[in-house]
């Protein structure tokens, strides 16, 4: 059973440590994601248009000792944290330093490099969860000549198992076709779980916007700026996988065929919709922000309005009183009979004209 870690905190994955490479010479391999003392699992499935073949590795000499001669070998690695596992696969299968080290760099930004005799791809596998954030991890898949490699960070679950289904069962086309189309495969499941990421958060826009509509508070602003966080990811996360989707549309290397390139054009207008989708949350997150300022503004203004009122009605009736609050000897007014509620009367009948004044000029 495959053991994986809980999901990284989403300031965590915005905001990544690089400061521990600083000054190392290129190709040092230095793990920068979350920490994690699970054992890396190897999974490995061949498989041919008559069968397929499924194995689980627990260390690296397993794997090593027991090569798999299937058509296609989807080798898959579970954790990146330890390094000696990666350099010795790395060896062995001949990828260079560069590749090494950016596969236990979790920070990196998605992107595909041609090496000639494979294609390097790393790209973030995003993953609704029970929190309202959704998970992510890094993954990197290598492309080559009837293999494909992909290395998960370890976080809990990924998209890939309807990939692995597809493959068992032996349904649509992948049995038959070559690694390319397995690649594909892979990354647009990944695509495909973008999906759903942003179903999730669409939801919790539409429920903060009819917030906002009724009480606009501090809850809501919090949630606003939170939901910004995870868009703003999101954008970080899919515009570089335009640029790489687009190089295996145009099927630039010897590694794709031209029967799979019709495909990762699919995926390319998925990936569109994907930014599009991006860019419009990001918007409704911008104007429901300022929304919340207007509406705050507003509130503030209507308080200080009415206080203002109540400010001005009292204005002419507390000069009454500090009139009459005098102390000099001779007050004619003092020696009426009625002075007191002639006062008032004068004192009511003027607060009621001004407020009547205020109601007829719409100020309450």
């Amino acid at each position: 059973m495959k053991q994986k870690n809980s999901p990284p905190r989403l300031h965590h994955r915005i905001i990544q440590k690089r400061s521990v490479k600083t000054g190392l010479p290129p190709g040092t391999l230095v793990h920068t994601g979350e920490q994690n003392d699970s054992r890396v699992a190897i999974s490995v499935i061949g498989y041919a248009p008559g069968g397929v073949v499924e194995r689980q590795f627990d260390t690296v000499a397993e794997y090593l000792d027991n090569p798999c001669e299937s058509s296609v070998v989807w080798i898959n690695v579970e954790g990146v944290h330890d390094i000696e596992l990666i350099r010795t696969l790395g060896e062995r299968h001949g990828f260079h330093p560069l590749v090494l080290e950016d596969i236990v760099n979790t920070a990196q930004r998605p992107k595909i490099e041609d090496y000639g005799d494979y294609l390097f791809i790393v790209l973030r596998m995003l993953k609704t969860s029970d929190s309202d954030e959704f998970s992510s991890e890094q993954l990197s898949i290598l492309l080559g000549q009837g293999y494909v490699f992909t290395f998960q960070e370890g976080v809990a679950g990924d998209t890939l198992e309807p990939v692995r289904n597809r493959i068992r069962n032996g349904k649509g086309k992948i049995r038959g076709m070559a690694a390319d189309y397995l690649a594909y495969a892979l990354i647009d499941a990944i695509v495909d779980g973008y999906f759903s990421v942003l179903e999730d958060v669409g939801e919790r826009i539409i429920d903060v916007e009819e917030e906002l509509t009724l009480l606009p508070d501090q809850k809501a602003l919090h949630r606003i700026i939170s939901l910004k966080k995870e868009v703003i990811y999101l954008r970080k996360s899919v515009w570089p996988l335009r640029e790489s989707v687009s190089f295996l549309e145009r099927g630039d290397s010897h590694l794709l065929t031209e029967s799979t390139r019709l495909y990762f054009r699919d995926v390319y207008d998925h990936t569109v919709q994907v930014i599009d989708t991006v860019e419009t949350y990001r918007d409704l997150l911008s104007g429901m922000l300022d929304l919340y300022l207007s509406s705050i503004s507003n509130r503030t203004n209507e308080v200080m309005k009415f206080l203002t009122v109540i400010g001005t009605i009292f204005m002419p009736l507390t000069f009454l009183v500090g009139v009459y609050g005098m102390n000099f000897k001779y007050f004619p007014e003092l020696e009426w009979h009625n002075g007191y509620f002639i006062l008032w009367g004068a004192m009511i009948s003027m607060a009621l004209l001004m407020a009547f004044y205020f109601r007829k000029k719409r100020w309450l």
